[in-house]
């Protein structure tokens, strides 16, 4: 009997898994990254033992513990950063928190439990309320650091996790200020915008395996992994053209290669589906000062959707730049710099007059 070719990839990705998808050993900085120093902070109830009272053998973490960046500053405002989906903190933060750290902010970038440097098994999974979590763990032991004052926090995400901001922002009344770039908050229209750049019949294959991934999950089996980007037609989780300039602004030269796995487990496709951060409920809810920069030529993370989600947020700042997904890294980084900066330090009331 033969295979078919789908077959063969579905063998393929059966063999595929995130077992191998251990966390990633703590990478030196590099020359040119600011003195920063890695540290590592427990979410509550995760202990190892309450792992094992709740969960398998099979997917029972060992303790979820974070993983980040702390780059001590001097104004005694911090920026709390995360990345994008399936993005680790270098690739997503490095840049930008470089830039933050230079005007005087202290920033912790970190790891989503399940990926990168973070603890947390099966790997590669985004939980929507896990990484919620996450947040709120990270901003509180942000408040903690020495030389922060706990009132002048702030949060920064971009793609996935600007689309976070929205629920951070509405969760966190004590949160000084947020950035959300370039973000997916999610609904039918954004979702229409991104399927457009993907074949029907590699849609219902990425479906097809996000539903045999989640049966696998509840069989205590380890994930099925799918590339981060690929070409429309390809098995991929994003295809559309803002794919083409991912390794040019997030991972130049291959700067990341060893540390940052660019592929997701099939079944959080299922979650991130139905996942709508920006819905009129949280943007109202948000008290503090809100940033929203979207990029106009963006064809991953609708920009009128932002807009809406934008216009909803009592006390929303939303800056239009030229440019796709990736620009803010790459052709008009200096204006998305210079703009996140002024924000920062208007809302976290103490510009640096070194910079």
């Amino acid at each position: 009997m033969t295979s078919s070719p789908d077959l063969d990839l579905e063998l393929d990705l059966d063999l595929q898994t995130a077992s191998s998808a251990s966390p990633a050993p703590l990478a030196s900085s590099a020359p040119s990254t600011p003195p920063r120093r890695p540290v590592r902070f427990s979410v509550p109830g995760t202990s190892a033992e309450a792992a094992a009272a709740t969960a398998s053998a099979a997917t029972a973490t060992a303790g979820h513990e974070i993983a980040a960046w702390h780059y001590p500053g001097t104004n005694g405002a911090c920026v709390v950063m995360a990345g994008g989906l399936a993005v680790t903190k270098e690739p997503a933060t490095d840049q930008f928190a470089a830039r933050f750290h230079a005007a005087g902010y202290s920033v912790l970038a970190f790891d989503y439990r399940r990926l990168g440097e973070s603890d947390g098994r099966p790997r590669q999974i985004m939980r929507v309320h896990e990484q919620l979590t996450d947040w709120q763990t990270a901003i509180a032991h942000a408040a903690t650091l020495p030389g922060v004052d706990p009132t002048r926090v702030a949060a920064w995400g971009f793609s996935a996790s600007g689309g976070h901001i929205f629920e951070v922002a509405a969760r966190s009344p004590r949160l000084a200020a947020a950035i959300a770039q370039t973000p997916n908050v999610g609904g039918l229209a954004a979702g229409r915008a991104v399927m457009r750049y993907q074949t029907t019949g590699a849609s219902i294959r990425v479906l097809t395996r996000a539903v045999r991934d989640a049966f696998r999950g509840l069989l205590g089996r380890e994930p099925l992994l799918l590339p981060l980007g690929g070409a429309p037609g390809e098995i991929a989780l994003l295809t559309t053209p803002d794919v083409a300039d991912t390794q040019a602004a997030l991972n130049p030269g291959g700067r990341y290669d060893t540390t940052w796995l660019q592929q997701a487990a099939a079944r959080s496709v299922l979650r991130m589906a139905v996942y709508r951060p920006g819905r009129r409920r949280v943007s109202s809810a948000i008290a503090c000062p809100l940033l929203v920069m979207v990029c106009d030529d963006d064809q991953t993370a609708h920009p009128p959707s932002a807009v809406a989600a934008a216009s909803r947020v009592p006390n929303a700042e939303l800056v239009h730049l030229p440019g796709g997904h990736y620009a803010p890294f790459l052709a008009v980084h200096e204006q998305a710099v210079a703009a996140q900066l002024d924000f920062l330090d208007r809302h976290l009331a103490l510009a640096t007059a070194a910079r």
